[in-house]
């Protein structure tokens, strides 16, 4: 019989075919070479002995391989308007039946034209009594009838998606189970991408309007979530979103790419670029603005002063709503020391969200803002008290942080017209970190161009230098390193003449014995001798 068949005679596809037609059982690779025979070439056999192959590749109790059920697939293709409705309805009924049980999610469900006439709505009611329950199970837990030897990514969502267009090809009514399908399927894109799966959900999408509506909504619901993985999900499918729905999270995601190629460095060019193209304003749908900080910053936080941009760009409320009020809280506690902007926005964060900061962080905040006084003239007397009540109550304080107070403190204390009474109560603290703070900023920059221009202001440095002995070791230490390491250099590189008016401008403000005192120091080994230098050595090494 195999002679009598298109092709090579022993060829594997006309042997397997001959077989099964003569009731010869074979194992799934004679039956996956006789189905891809016969779907090459659907003309060959005639309608009794189509029957008996399709007979045959339907028996009950065979294990089949997803070789076999792929030819047995195209094969049903190839007979689809060709054969009797019988014929076409069984093979229909054995892909169903292998993709509801079997879980290979790469098995497509036929096509809704195999089942026509009064055969196939026959095999239909048979799946439905036999598969309903099981499939609509499964869309409700999400938990697979067969589960696969090896994790397979996507899997969930292909399988979600395959089992919708069975629902759909039987009439399972699975309405009332679609929020939670949905939103496993979201889960699983965002989470584990769509892998393999895109075309097939793209079909589905197409071809089921309900689902499309409910599975973009779900994914532009929890898009503020994880904006980035968003993101990364549009670049992999083409989502039909461009319907009547809103969907603002999802059409920003879309926009991310371009906004970041025009908006460069400017984040807060690119913030307010995809805030535009969601079409919502923050003042209406406050989640806009946490999706869109997400995409402009991604897992990064705003400077300072970008975080008063957004501050200032929307109301608190909308902040406290999208819960992006802890980013700028982040910007603010993670400013580097020299941000002039964070002791600005801690004023405006302290101010904006009086319920949401914790206790541990408002007293950063606190300090912030106290640096921000202190500059301006507003800070209550008793600043170094101030400073460590506010640190203590701050603790663990970040770095940037203690270092804006107390440099903000230790630079008004270096300032000629500070208050004598803060500088005194700030020289007997001796508490180490403040006075290291005030060390640190007499040595930088600005400190240093004055002392080399201003005479007035290196008698005055001078005199607080040499002042207090007895003030505490911190104080002792810092003091001799100061005259040592930052005043005598500069004096060594004053004219004559800048000299003595350094000399008159101590007298002036001091006394004779002040002056007089200068010239000692000045001379070469004066009061260096009585200071020490071996004390002025350890605090360099320190």
């Amino acid at each position: 019989m195999a002679a009598e068949l298109p092709g090579e005679p022993f060829a594997a596809g006309p042997l397997a075919v001959t077989a099964l037609c003569a009731g010869v059982p074979l194992g799934p690779d004679g039956r996956a070479a006789a189905a891809n025979w016969a779907a090459e070439r659907p003309y060959a056999l005639d309608e009794e002995r189509t029957r008996q192959l399709t007979d045959a590749l339907t028996a009950p109790g065979l294990d089949r391989t997803s070789t076999e059920l792929s030819g047995v697939a195209r094969l049903l293709t190839a007979l689809d308007g060709r054969s009797a409705a019988a014929t076409t309805a069984t093979l229909g009924a054995l892909l169903v039946t292998e993709a509801v049980h079997g879980g290979d999610v790469a098995l497509d469900p036929p096509a809704r034209s195999v089942f026509a006439g009064p055969a196939g709505e026959r095999a239909v009611a048979a799946l439905v009594t036999a598969l309903g329950d099981d499939l609509r199970t499964e869309l409700a837990t999400g938990t697979p009838l067969a589960t696969p030897a090896t994790p397979v990514p996507g899997r969930s969502m292909g399988r979600a998606v395959q089992l919708l267009r069975i629902a759909r090809l039987l009439d399972v009514d699975c309405a009332e189970l679609l929020p939670d399908v949905v939103g496993r399927m979201a889960r699983s894109l965002l989470g584990e991408g769509p892998a393999d799966c895109a075309a097939v959900l793209l079909d589905l999408l197409d071809e089921q309007f309900d689902v499309r509506t409910a599975l973009l909504g779900e994914l532009d619901r929890i898009a503020p979530q994880d904006p980035s993985a968003t993101e990364r999900l549009l670049a992999e499918v083409a989502l039909p979103f461009t319907g009547a729905q809103a969907l603002p999270h999802l059409r920003m995601c879309a926009a991310a790419p371009d906004a970041r190629a025009g908006g460069g460095d400017d984040r807060v060019k690119v913030l307010n670029t995809v805030l535009r193209a969601g079409g919502m304003s923050p003042f209406t749908e406050p989640l806009v603005l946490r999706t869109a900080v997400g995409l402009a910053w991604g897992d990064g936080t705003p400077t300072a002063g970008e975080a008063r941009l957004l501050l200032g760009g929307s109301t608190s409320d909308a902040h406290r709503t999208a819960g992006t009020w802890a980013v700028l809280v982040a910007a603010a506690l993670g400013a580097p020391a020299d941000d002039a902007a964070a002791p600005e926005l801690a004023h405006d964060l302290l101010r904006g969200f009086p319920q949401e900061i914790d206790a541990r962080t408002r007293g950063a905040l606190l300090l912030l803002e106290f640096a921000r006084d202190v500059r301006s003239g507003a800070a209550e007397p008793g600043w170094a008290e101030g400073a460590r009540k506010l640190c203590a109550g701050a603790e663990p304080v970040e770095p940037g942080v203690r270092e804006q107070a107390f440099g903000a403190l230790a630079g008004q204390l270096l300032a000629p017209d500070r208050p004598e009474a803060e500088l005194y109560a700030f020289v007997h603290s001796d508490d180490p970190d403040l006075i290291a703070a005030y060390g640190n900023a007499a040595r930088q920059d600005a400190v240093l161009a004055r002392l080399r221009s201003d005479p007035a202001y290196v008698a005055d440095c001078f005199t607080v230098w040499s002042s207090h002995p007895h003030a505490g070791r911190a104080w002792g230490e810092t003091r001799a390193a100061l005259l040592e390491e930052v005043l005598r250099p500069v004096v060594r590189g004053l004219s004559a003449g800048e000299v003595a008016a350094v000399e008159e401008a101590a007298e002036r403000a001091g006394s004779s014995r002040t002056a007089e005192a200068f010239r000692t120091w000045n001379r070469p080994g004066g009061l260096r001798r009585r200071l020490g230098s071996r004390l002025a050595a350890r605090v360099r090494r320190s």
